[in-house]
C-alpha cells in the first residue's frame, strides 16, 4: 500500500539545470521537514503552497483546503488505530 502525504512548501532551491541541478523543495508538516524532488509534480509550487509527497517526490500541488482535509483524515485514522490498539490489548 502506498501513502502520499500533504506537506507545505517552505523553500525551493536549485533549478539552474534539469539534470545536474534539479529543483528541490523543502517541505514541512507537523514539525517534520524534508527535502523533496520536483521533477514529477503537476506544476512547480510556490512557497506556502502544499504538495502531495510520495517516495521523496512531489506528485501534485494542492490547495490549502485539500491539504487540511487530507491531513485531518490521516490524523483521525491514527486516532482510530490508537484506540483500537488500546482496546484490543485490554481484552487479552
Amino acid at each position: 500500500m502506498c501513502l502520499a502525504i500533504p506537506m507545505q512548501v517552505v523553500a525551493i532551491d536549485g533549478g539552474s539545470d534539469d539534470v545536474l541541478d534539479p529543483q528541490v523543495a523543502l517541505v514541512e508538516s507537523d514539525g517534520i521537514r524534508k527535502a523533496i524532488r520536483l521533477e514529477m509534480v503537476d506544476r512547480i509550487p510556490m512557497v506556502g503552497e502544499y504538495v502531495i509527497i510520495h517516495a521523496g517526490f512531489a506528485i501534485r500541488t494542492l490547495t490549502a483546503e485539500e491539504a487540511e482535509y487530507n491531513l485531518d483524515l490521516m490524523r483521525r485514522m491514527v486516532e482510530m488505530l490508537d484506540e483500537d490498539n488500546n482496546t484490543s490489548g485490554a481484552l487479552q
